[in-house]
């Protein structure tokens, strides 16, 4: 009876995915900017984003944290927006905005009411055809991105671990650095340098244009080619990024934090890109490892023995490389290698054996139920429609990328397990409180 009542939740699970298809018409226009229209009544607003495809990965090797600074730069104002007026325009008339960088992307959007998507479009289209940067404004985000450092980064807990775990997995790469570069790469760039950067990629042929929500599709090609449609086209992108050699031998490494009393242990794997099945199959084994209470790691280390404060696991996939990152906290005097030991004796168990049914099927329920939720939002959908366009080339994984997941079987997790997750591919750092002098 039971297997009965699993295979009928299942089926009605499935019968519910496939029920939330998202639907939309994209196209490109004359000077290359892609553009994708998801139309959704349901609701009265309307989200107008724009992804540009450049990142930290992007920059020179002395001039690193440039594209998060656009980031930041490009709200200054344009031509016809005068500076500070950005998130004047867009709370005036009931919006909201924001943006975000990483290392391969730059996003930007705004969410308005219905009645003013021909605003959100001219205000982006400003952004790109207008920018105004001038020396007064690059002082101004210096020191907001400085102190954006300094909270986010220096001063907080476990804020630079990141940036350890990179510079070790990453010798040739640039994703050996971080988003926000470093400080004297900015204070040292000069005014041209800023705008060489605006104009190599804040391109339309290096952009896509995401409108999701309640708007007429006619209505809206009109606007997009009256705002856009006469942007000249730039330079093709040309990127060639170095190849990274194996690794054949344990990392070993230390790192100090002068925000932290509890020490950490970090163990890192370099992975194959965000587009590879591999990668998919990482992030299940990550949720097998530390999605909730119930997941192995917690079970094990926080809950039963009691070795641990925290532990997960994070597939930190991007598009040229990913980072698969294992850590836990200890708790009371248990040792580091006391963890390490843990966390190992889970890793060969995933190698040698295969995950129970029920924990798959736990774990096949889990990624439709995210599946779901990631399209129960018109600016979830919105940014998912250009990322899928932009980081993997295929506009409607959207729909398709869950049957990636579901074709994921107990035998791949158990190879990719053994394929990525040995001690001779990984670093070990042993991440310290720094003492005070």
């Amino acid at each position: 009876m039971r297997k009965t009542i699993l295979t009928l939740s299942a089926i009605v699970a499935f019968m519910f995915v496939n029920a939330q298809k998202v639907e939309f018409k994209e196209y490109d226009l004359k000077n290359g900017m892609h553009v994708i229209l998801h139309q959704d009544k349901s609701a009265p607003v309307v989200v107008t984003s724009v992804m540009y495809h450049v990142g930290a990965k992007d920059e020179q090797p002395d001039r690193t944290g440039m594209a998060h600074f656009f980031e930041h730069l490009l709200f200054e104002g344009t031509k016809n927006i005068k500076k500070g007026d950005w998130f004047k325009i867009v709370s005036a008339n009931g919006g909201t905005n924001n943006a975000n960088t990483t290392d391969d992307r730059t996003y930007y959007y705004e969410v308005f009411p219905s009645n003013n998507l021909e605003l959100g479009l001219w205000m982006e289209s400003e952004r790109l055809l207008h920018p105004v940067i001038k020396q007064e404004g690059v002082d101004t985000q210096n020191e907001v991105v400085k102190e954006e450092k300094r909270m986010r980064y220096d001063n907080s807990p476990y804020g630079q671990f990141l940036m350890n775990v990179k510079k070790h997995i990453f010798k040739k790469h640039p994703y050996k650095g971080t988003t926000i570069g470093k400080m004297k790469h900015l204070d040292d760039a000069t005014l041209e340098e800023f705008q060489a950067f605006n104009k190599k990629f804040y391109t339309p042929n290096n952009a896509t244009l995401v409108i999701a929500g309640d708007f007429e599709i006619k209505q809206a090609k009109k606007w997009i080619k009256e705002y856009f449609g006469r942007i000249p086209r730039g330079e093709e992108v040309a990127r060639s990024f170095p190849k990274e050699d194996p690794i054949t031998e344990q990392i070993n490494e230390k790192a100090y934090d002068p925000n932290i009393q509890i020490p950490a242990i970090i163990q890192a794997y370099r992975t194959p890109s965000m587009k590879t099945r591999d990668s998919r199959v990482l992030d299940m084994i990550s949720s097998y490892l530390s999605s909730g209470k119930s997941s192995v790691l917690y079970k094990k280390m926080v809950d039963t023995k009691k070795v641990a404060l925290q532990a997960g696991a994070i597939n930190l996939s991007q598009e040229d490389y990913g980072t698969y990152i294992i850590y836990a906290l200890p708790l009371g005097k248990v040792s580091l290698e006391n963890l390490t030991k843990e966390i190992d004796e889970e890793i060969v168990k995933l190698q040698t054996e295969l995950i129970s049914e029920k924990d798959y099927q736990k774990l096949q329920n889990k990624f439709e139920n995210n599946f779901v939720s990631s399209n129960s939002s018109v600016e979830g959908i919105a940014s998912s429609l250009a990322s899928y366009n932009v980081m993997y080339g295929d506009t409607n994984l959207i729909n398709t990328e869950i049957d990636i997941y579901r074709s994921i079987t107990r035998e791949d997790i158990r190879e990719v397990a053994k394929k990525y997750l040995n001690p001779n591919q990984r670093l070990i750092l042993e991440y310290l409180p720094e003492k005070k002098k």
